[in-house]
Order: C-alpha cells, then structure tokens, then sequence
C-alpha cells in the first residue's frame, strides 16, 4: 500500500522551496513529483535581516512565518498537479513535512536563556499551512533534539542511512547547502552513523558573490576559479573555534555571517574580490576534506547534494583533497541533488506520524531517541 508524503525545505541558503511527492511504501524511496518556488530578493532580504535582532522583529517575523507557508503552499500545489497526473488526490497524501526557514540556531546551553536551555527558531505558520493545503502538517522538527540536550541538527542523517547505505561499503554523503554538512555511514548496519556540520557551505560565498557581481551565485565556481587563495586569508578563516571542535556539533548564519566574513578580511582590504572568492571556496572545501579524512577515511565515495553539487569549482576541489574516494552528486545513486532535504523531511514527517524517532542521538548528542515535530491536522 503506497505512503504518501510531501517534503518541504528551505536552507541556509536562502534561494526558495523545493518540495518533493514521494512513496514511502517500499524499501525504496520513489519521488513521484518535484516542484520549487524561488524567493523573491526583497523576502530574501527581510530573512537576511530576521537573521540578527532589529526594529519590530517579532512582528516581521510572524508575518515572515506566513509568507513562508504561503510559499510553501504554492509548491504544495504545483506537486497536487503532478500528483493528479498520477491519479493521486490530495486526500491521498498523509501529511507534508514542513521545515521552516532558520533564523536563528543556538543549540548550546547558554546562561542567559531559561534553564540554561539552547533553542533553534525556524519561521513558519504550520497552521496556515494546514489551512492552505488541507492535508495534515509536520513542523518544528528540531526543537524536541535540542531540548533532550542535542544540536537538533544534522536531522538528515538517518534518512541519508536508509537511501544511500551500503552493507558492502561505508559511505559518505556531503550536503552542500547554506552549511557543509557530513554524514558518515558504516557498512555494517548495527554500527552507529556519525554526522555533524563541518562548516560553511555556499552561505558565504553566495553574499560575497552577490555583493560584488549582483549575482545571487557562482555559477559552476567560475568566478571563484579565475581567483587565486589567499594563503594568508585563509589561515585567519580556518582559525575559527569551530572547526577544531568535536562533534557532536551544529552551526548556522549566527557564526557565518556577511558580518564575520568582513571582519575576518580587515588587513585583507587590498585582496581582489575574485581572490577572496577563490579563499571562500577553500574554506568550504578544506573542512570538509578534513572531515571526510578524519571520520570516513575508509569511505569508498563522498555523495554529494545540495546547491553546492552544481558547483563544479567545488567538486573538484573536494576530488583533487580526496584523492582515494569517488566524488559525485547524489543524482548518480537516483536522487537529484536538490530534492534530498525535501525528500529527507517527508521521511521525517513519516517518522511523526508513526511515532517513530527521527534524530540519531549518537549524530545530535540528544539525551536519546526521541519522535519530532508537532502536528498541525488540517
């Protein structure tokens, strides 16, 4: 009997929605339908700004929450028609797993919040989108990690075991969205998965491609190709705290900001935007190569998703440092590289309703396994 969900995500990189209609019925995952809705540059902008505090920002932010669902429902929609085609209804659907869009992630404990608990904040208005769709909503699936003491991230993990685990190899898969994030899994079924966040993805060098270009990305890494690393520039970057901690641990734009970058590159100033870019994709590539040679040395291929699989400066970056593992996009394995999170969040949501868990804790640091999100019915 088929198990219809809907996955919608929204990253770091604050491009739009992709959305994906998939069967989770069999051992094998089927996407049925793909849709996507690229955000408008001035809501763009309005998310950038929600991402520190500013005038009013409560009330933005709800209305911010709204408009995501209403974008959500427009992808929801456009997956309807396809479905239809199909000859499935929308009363077919089980529910839509529905992430939000992240403002802020502070996972750690920290004194000045209640209990000295850490929180993550993604906008969105589960209900609207209930309402809009009428087919039941999953959301704020990474709360509940975080208040069982994990980074209620990576999520995506468990998911990437069921569709890209291997019993006769270990495996690795890197998302290239907004943040670099790595799942490592073992050959052997019974062995724990290991994922953690190694650091920026395209987060930074889409605002410093933007700023300089008026172009939202590199495309195929050209512009950062044609630059040279700034050896220098680089050691500041890499200098950052984060990278030498161990997971368990979880990062967003609250540390990889414009804002960090441009005070990184003070004594910088004479660098050519071009070399800078080059540097920028360094520092996504090094960590992540570092990542991968640590915790998956034995892997027999990085699967690569996300915006940043389309990069082809990157791809090569991250085949030249691993020289002894195969690099390629996800699509090789049947799961185009942008429907992965989309897809990973309709499994989540299907987790939900089977009150079954969906975090690992042994990737998170979560006091244990625990079933995420909360319901909205329509």
């Amino acid at each position: 009997m088929p198990a219809y969900f809907i996955g919608l995500m929204s990253g770091t990189s604050l491009d739009g929605v992709d959305g994906v209609l998939v069967d989770l019925a069999g051992a094998r995952l089927q996407v049925l339908a793909s849709a996507s809705q690229a955000f408008e540059p001035a809501f763009r902008a309005e998310l950038l700004s929600l991402n520190t505090p500013g005038h009013n920002e409560l009330h933005r932010a709800a209305l911010a929450g709204n408009a995501i669902a209403a974008h959500y429902a427009e992808v929801v929609a456009a997956l309807l028609v396809q479905a239809a085609a199909l000859g499935i209804s929308t009363q077919d659907i089980r529910a839509i797993g529905a992430h939000g869009q992240t403002v802020r992630h502070q996972p750690q404990r920290r004194s000045e919040t209640a209990a000295g608990a850490g929180y993550t904040l993604q906008l969105l208005n589960p209900s609207l989108l209930a309402e809009l769709t009428a087919i039941d909503v999953v959301a704020d699936l990474r709360s509940r990690d975080v208040a069982a003491g994990g980074q209620g991230a990576p999520l995506v993990p468990a998911f990437h075991r069921r569709v890209f685990g291997n019993p006769q190899a270990m495996m690795a898969v890197l998302n290239l969205g907004g943040i670099a994030n790595l799942s490592v899994l073992p050959a052997d079924p019974a062995a724990p998965v290991l994922g953690f966040d190694c650091g920026p993805g395209n987060a930074l060098m889409d605002a410093w491609c933007l700023q300089h270009t008026g172009q939202a990305f590199d495309a195929d890494g050209a512009w950062a190709a044609c630059g040279q690393c700034v050896p220098e520039l680089l050691a500041r970057l890499l200098d950052e705290p984060y990278f030498s901690m161990p997971p368990p641990k979880s990062t967003g734009r609250d540390l990889f900001s414009l804002q960090w970058l441009q005070d990184k590159l003070q004594g910088f100033e004479a660098a050519r935007p071009q070399d800078v870019q080059a540097t920028l994709a360094e520092l996504t590539c090094s960590p992540c190569i570092a990542s991968v040679s640590s915790y998956a040395k034995n892997s027999a291929e990085l699967i690569v998703c996300g915006g940043g699989a389309f990069n082809l400066h990157l791809m090569q970056r991250l085949q030249a440092g691993l020289p002894g593992c195969i690099v390629r996009s996800s699509d090789a394995h049947g799961l185009p590289a942008l429907q992965v999170e989309a897809a990973a969040f309709a499994w989540l949501a299907q987790q939900a309703v089977n009150r079954q868990p969906g975090n690992l804790s042994a990737v998170t640091g979560a006091a244990g396994p625990r079933i995420l999100g909360g319901i909205y019915p329509a």
